[in-house]
């Protein structure tokens, strides 16, 4: 079936199921779940009961979007990502970004875990990301330009918002929340990086490195939707003196940063106010 067609058919679905209208769409990385506990008035739908939509296997998410009120304000979670190396393509990976463009949203908020590659991070604290470097070896806009969608050649440089980012700065400050900004570099995966790899990345300006949100951040802007995205840095991805890492202490080191990480989204969308109802 063409692509266009699988989307709206999952937006009719959606649009069948919960009467309301988001302008705010979040998407929980790894061991970010907590974040949903903030929303209210909650409306849960299995990825595998919405029409043509990828099924998450990664550890951590539970796959299903919630719908809820966050601050009063109509909000949707997407508690759980796809990611390209559970053997998805690009457009299946970014598949919930085209149907929250196509239901109206206007701001995505995106969570990751992420190693810490500027050796003054220490994990458990949040990264606002401020640029990124595409190390995934594809994008989601290659192929056929569906220009309902957006414009063949988008710009990307402000990739994510600037208004945002000084909002969760000021709102990180204002909780005393203590966070880094930074630069954060996509790999594929599944496997974590070698310390070569690692050098190589932090040669080139990265600050953090994870396996996700820049296909997501990509199609948004693609589409118009304005980005805030922050890391939570789960570990230290210093080559010197690397120590072997399992999936279960990044999951936990998150869980715990995305207490922080959901303070900062509800002082954020508190001060967006009037422009979300």
């Amino acid at each position: 079936m063409d692509y266009v067609q699988m989307v709206k058919e999952s937006v009719d679905f959606l649009k069948n199921r919960v009467r309301s209208n988001p302008k705010v769409a979040i998407v929980l990385g790894s061991g970010l779940s907590v974040i949903k506990e903030s929303l209210t008035d909650q409306i849960k739908i299995k990825y595998s009961e919405i029409p043509h939509f990828p099924v998450s296997t990664a550890p951590g998410h539970a796959g299903e979007l919630i719908f809820g009120k966050w601050k009063g304000i109509d909000t949707v979670l997407m508690n759980g990502r796809f990611h390209f190396y559970e053997g998805y393509s690009m457009k299946e990976v970014t598949m919930a970004i085209r149907v929250f463009q196509m239901m109206g949203i206007k701001y995505l908020f995106l969570t990751n875990a992420a190693g810490g590659l500027n050796h003054t991070f220490e994990p458990g604290h949040p990264m606002i990301i401020t640029d990124h470097i595409n190390f995934m070896g594809d994008n989601p806009l290659i192929g056929k330009n569906i220009d309902e969608w957006g414009v063949r050649f988008p710009d990307m440089s402000e990739a994510y918002n600037s208004k945002l980012i000084s909002m969760a700065e000021e709102a990180a400050k204002e909780l005393i929340i203590p966070y880094y900004k930074g630069v954060y570099v996509a790999v594929s995966g599944p496997s974590f990086e070698t310390p070569a790899e690692l050098r190589m990345f932090r040669f080139l300006g990265a600050d953090a490195v994870g396996m996700s949100t820049v296909p997501e951040v990509i199609v948004a802007n693609h589409g118009g939707i304005k980005v805030l995205a922050i890391s939570a840095i789960t570990d230290r991805a210093i080559p010197e003196g690397l120590k072997p890492l399992t999936a279960q202490e990044v999951l936990e080191v998150a869980n715990r940063t995305g207490i922080q990480i959901a303070k900062i989204f509800e002082a954020v969308i508190e001060n967006l106010g009037e422009e979300l109802k």
